[in-house]
């Protein structure tokens, strides 16, 4: 005899056991294995015990469906903050970084020596059989672009909003030579307006974020030495400059 059975034997017979003996009685064997895998209110009260598993297994389903639901509206919100985010965008000022981005990448490429190469990892074969490390331009090639976009963004600061006098379209442009030896045709510094710090620390921002969503195709478009990046970049791969009414025109 097992312990439970004795451990029955020796209960008084009263109402509270027979309706237990009742139970179990009138148990089929599927509902009394269902029994021994839920709790002991199915062993005493049957159908009843079914109908909590039944309950309890809706319960888990309403709260799935409720998760669910929540998901989803978290992604909704989040998209429509995004977009939202995106129209608020001041289009002069990121269109101008984008294409400032552009400028300081070309300049920057521009100044290494075309000769030096990089080992990129890898092997290839040459003509005469042997194998040769894989190299590329170091100009051009992903690990230098990524350091040269690291610091891209601090260069903002020598960029203004300049507004043509003729047709007065604004855009950020570079007001400051970069070193001593550069000649480049500025535009007339009358026609810049300097608004403080806040101004350029908002084309840094504008910066910033047009290389953190955009960094991959930054680094293909340049490494693969591709005509009119600026246009590539700004007008077609992102819709920076897209509706803008200004002319692509390295600043």
């Amino acid at each position: 005899m097992s312990a439970t059975s004795r451990h029955l034997s020796r209960l008084r017979p009263s109402v509270f056991t027979t309706t237990v003996w009742m139970s179990v009685a009138m148990l089929s064997h599927r509902q009394w294995l269902n029994c021994m895998h839920e709790s002991i209110y199915c062993l005493v009260f049957g159908r009843f015990g079914d109908s909590v598993v039944r309950s309890r297994t809706h319960l888990q389903g309403q709260v799935i469906s409720m998760a669910s639901w929540i998901i989803q509206m978290t992604v909704m919100v989040l998209s429509v903050f995004i977009s939202s985010s995106h129209g608020k965008r001041d289009k002069v000022l990121y269109c101008s970084a984008c294409k400032a981005i552009v400028d300081e990448m070309n300049y920057s490429v521009s100044q290494v020596d075309p000769k030096k190469t990089i080992n990129v990892g890898g092997f290839r074969l040459s003509p005469d059989g042997t194998m040769q490390d894989k190299k590329v331009p170091l100009a051009r090639s992903e690990a230098h672009l990524t350091e040269l976009l690291d610091g891209v963004c601090g260069s903002m600061s020598d960029y203004a909003l300049h507004v043509d006098p003729n047709t007065q379209r604004k855009q950020y442009m570079r007001f400051a030579p970069r070193s001593d030896r550069d000649t480049g045709d500025f535009p007339d510094f009358n026609n810049f307006q300097f608004d403080g710090p806040e101004t350029s620390n908002g084309l840094k921002f504008a910066c910033e974020t047009v290389v953190e969503e955009l960094e991959d195709d930054i680094i293909s478009l340049f490494s693969q030495d591709t005509e009119r990046v600026q246009e590539e970049l700004c007008s077609r791969v992102s819709d920076y400059c897209r509706d803008d009414s200004h002319k692509n025109q390295e600043l």
